[in-house]
């Protein structure tokens, strides 16, 4: 079960992305720059990547020891929201990225990935 291809993929990935998550909240708790409007909308940006990253997470969890029929309205009703969370999470981070906060640039590139990353789950569906 867990040397199948498909689970180290999903393992490799997972703690990619959540490796990158923590660095970000790792660089923002320790900049001591004045906090901005332009840092918080980063910080927000931030957070919505890390939601989405987070359901990514918990549904390849689940996925791994239930399974989801071809075209299930509960997959596709989370890819939806993996892809809201992702956009939601690119918009304040460009929006952030006219401060020069340490997320300026993180926030709307962990998101972007984010949104590749279901794009691309959704393709495999």
């Amino acid at each position: 079960m867990f040397w199948d291809p498909k689970v180290i993929v999903f393992i490799v990935i997972s703690v990619g992305l959540s490796s990158l998550m923590i660095w970000g909240w790792v660089r923002w708790v320790k900049d001591k720059q004045h906090r901005t409007l332009f840092s918080i909308f980063s910080l927000i940006g931030l957070a919505f990547a890390s939601a989405s990253c987070l359901l990514s997470d918990s549904t390849g969890i689940y996925a791994m020891f239930h399974s989801f029929p071809y075209y299930d309205p509960t997959l596709m009703a989370i890819y939806r929201w993996g892809m809201s969370l992702s956009l939601a999470g690119i918009g304040f981070g460009v929006a952030g990225a006219f401060s020069k906060g340490p997320l300026r640039r993180f926030a709307p590139m962990v998101a972007g990935v984010m949104l590749v990353y279901w794009f691309l789950q959704a393709a495999g569906e």
